[in-house]
């Protein structure tokens, strides 16, 4: 599944880019469907950033990748 997610993710990183941002994947965990993942550039610290992770990156790969159950950011 990391696979996958990877994939994911480096469609959505386009768009987090033209903003000064970026996602980098830490850990999948496969049994609980649990991703996690590492906000840096403007993302990092940033107060959308929250909203950037569920609203977007969370939704994005539940979509594509149903057995994800929770985005989580370190």
């Amino acid at each position: 599944m990391k696979e996958r997610v990877q994939e994911v993710l480096d469609k959505i990183r386009p768009r987090l880019q033209q903003d000064g941002g970026d996602v980098v994947l830490v850990e999948v965990d496969d049994k609980e469907g649990v991703v996690k993942v590492r906000l840096t550039g403007a993302c990092h610290g940033c107060p959308m950033a929250a909203m950037t992770l569920k609203n977007g990156i969370e939704r994005w790969l539940k979509h594509e990748i149903p057995e994800i159950k929770t985005v989580q950011a370190v």
